[in-house]
């Protein structure tokens, strides 16, 4: 095993868990049996250590390929060399296949296309993050593989041997067509594996797997231009979501680094109030209104646990509260970036901007799918009560910086979003409310933001208050109505981001930096790569002001079909892109693709 590039990767689930599949035909990312449980699949993380399921010829091929079945989160990898073609389908089964955690399973299906190719397959699972160790045991069904917390099986169409690590086989694909089925499943402590599957449950699986994906995704009322693009971020982000809870993850994976060798490690398998809200607002712009309904249910429950108004930023998908971050030293972390961070520390920061994206996405949910219920809005006001009081505090920012509390431009913007929004619903539906006194703190928000936000020197909005940096977040402030995307303030800030990073900006051909490393003290050492939402809410932003100059619009096209150009070959993005056109962070980041789908959606129509 070496480390694959991070955009060689693809993903496959089921919406309780998800699995990454390289370009080599190896499983290197799998928790079982959720999102946020402890891997079962690592390499990723520590090649040596961290345990795979691997299926790829024996002699390497000469080329793979490696794409989705039309409309569906069914992969396909395909391998080529000399002897002829063999090819894996990866997917796990959704819907009415799924009854209890017993369905939760991976279903690999090997297919002999052309000619015999000798292949080899290893499935070394390494429980609990590569921590506890296992027995492996064989019968005629697969293989079982038991842990103290955990028994998985792999039900296999072929024998298997085992060794230390797990279990593997060596064959040759027979004639064209013939099948080899490999499915991996729970198992009761001291079953064998309890399953048969052969290539004609297979077959029915799969078909059932793409009737359900392909009726979900007829559901998207997007007909405009970059509608592949659009359909595989939405596919994306449903896989994102946690269908138990309604819960949505910001990425399936951990500690995948922002910058190779860096400390910038994070778990990112929790929710977000701002990354949920956000990709609500996608869903909702392109016709998914079950998944806003679900989200709403999710939201509601936080907010009935505290009647104080405040909201943590982020949440476990089962809703639990504590996150704690832990580090695991005994592996080395994607190509010896270390720490391996599970659990993130940022659980209890102050991020002041969570509720106007919260609130805005009621408000629009409110407004595309269904009148908020009273006894909604009795949470909603308490929310508003508490940012109207809390609103003028230093805060944490959007970016969770670990260099201390700031005031944050983008903080204070979304929390004159979170006054402006509530007002609008609560004129509109009659909802009792302290109207005057919530405009009129809107109006204070606004207008410290103007006088204190506004930096002379950069002629642009500053990072915060004082700080003589820019920051790529303030691209939202026309996004969110907070400012007129002509206005000259606007105009100047806009301007000043586009400049390159040698001139005090934020843009490389394109990219766009969240901010400058270099001139902010964030807590982190090391660099990182440009920053993907941060590219589209530029697009966003230039389409916008396009409506007043048409130069703008153009611009905006040309940045935004440049950026389709840095998706991976299975249109997947991860969380940042670094200097040679690497992928880095988490993937796939759920922030990049509902940003896309909001930018193209707005792009589309400014286009006519």
């Amino acid at each position: 095993m070496s480390y694959q590039p991070i955009e060689n990767y693809a993903i496959i689930g089921n919406m309780r868990s998800a699995a990454l599949v390289g370009l080599n035909g190896s499983i290197d990312w799998f928790c079982f049996p959720h999102f946020d449980s402890p891997s079962v699949f690592a390499a990723i993380l520590d090649e040596h250590k961290g345990g795979y399921f691997k299926i790829a010829p024996v002699d390497p091929a000469s080329r793979c390929k490696q794409y989705y079945w039309p409309d569906t989160n069914v992969l396909i990898t395909r391998f080529y060399n000399a002897e002829g073609i063999a090819e894996i389908t990866d997917y796990m089964p959704v819907g009415d296949d799924i009854v209890d955690a017993s369905d939760y399973r991976i279903v690999r299906r090997l297919r002999g296309i052309h000619g015999r190719v000798r292949m080899r397959i290893e499935c070394y699972p390494a429980f609990n993050y590569a921590m506890d160790k296992h027995e492996t045991s064989l019968s005629g069904k697969g293989a079982s593989f038991h842990s103290s917390a955990l028994s998985l099986g792999l039900a296999s169409t072929i024998p298997l041997e085992k060794n230390a690590r797990g279990a593997f086989a060596e064959f040759e694909t027979g004639e064209e067509d013939e099948s080899h089925v490999f499915v991996l499943h729970k198992v009761d402590k001291g079953d064998g594996c309890t399953i048969t599957f052969s290539a004609e449950q297979a077959n029915a699986r799969f078909k059932n797997t793409i009737e359900y994906w392909r009726k979900w995704l007829s559901r998207s009322n997007y007909k405009g231009r970059w509608r592949e693009m659009v359909n595989r971020s939405a596919l994306i982000l449903k896989l994102l979501t946690f269908e138990p809870t309604g819960a949505i993850v910001a990425a399936p994976t951990c500690s995948l680094p922002e910058g190779i060798g860096g400390e910038r490690n994070w778990d990112y398998r929790y929710t977000w109030i701002r990354d949920a809200a956000f990709t609500i607002y996608a869903f909702l712009r392109i016709g998914f209104t079950e998944e806003a309904t679900n989200f709403m249910r999710w939201v509601l429950e936080r907010s009935s646990e505290d009647d104080s108004g405040s909201l943590q930023i982020m949440y476990g998908i089962d809703g639990r509260h504590e996150l704690s971050e832990h580090t695991l030293d005994h592996l080395e972390g994607y190509m010896g970036s270390s720490p391996v961070r599970i659990g993130n520390g940022a659980y209890d920061q102050l991020q002041l901007d969570i509720y106007g994206e919260l609130i805005d996405s009621i408000y629009l949910y409110d407004k595309h799918v269904r009148p908020v219920s009273f006894s909604g809005w009795k949470h909603i006001h308490k929310h508003v009560r508490w940012i109207g009081e809390n609103w003028d505090q230093p805060d944490d920012g959007i970016w969770e910086v670990r260099g201390g509390q700031q005031h944050f431009v983008y903080s204070k913007v979304m929390a004159w979003v979170a006054m402006d929004r509530a007002v609008r619903l609560a004129q509109k539906r009659s909802f009792p409310a302290a109207l005057f006194e919530w405009i009129q703190t809107r109006d204070k928000i606004f207008l410290e933001v103007v006088e204190k936000g506004w930096n002379e020197k950069l002629q642009a909005f500053e990072q915060y208050y004082g700080s003589n940096t820019l920051d790529a977040s303030n691209l939202m402030m026309p996004l969110v109505f907070f400012m007129s995307p002509y206005d000259p303030m606007m105009s100047k800030t806009m301007d000043a981001i586009l400049r390159p990073p040698h001139k005090g900006g934020l843009v490389t051909n394109s990219l766009v930096y969240r901010y400058n490393v270099n001139e902010v003290d964030d807590g982190l050492t090391g660099d990182e790569g440009t920053f993907n939402i941060c590219t589209f809410w530029l697009v966003e932003a230039l389409t916008r002001a396009g409506k007043v100059d048409p130069l703008r619009l153009e611009q905006a096209r040309l940045m935004f079909e440049q950026m389709l150009g840095y998706a991976n070959h299975a249109g997947m993005y991860s969380e940042q892109i670094g200097l040679s056109g690497e992928a880095l962070g988490n993937t796939p980041q759920a922030f990049t693709h509902l940003a896309l789908i909001s930018s193209a959606y707005n792009l589309d129509r400014a286009l006519g």
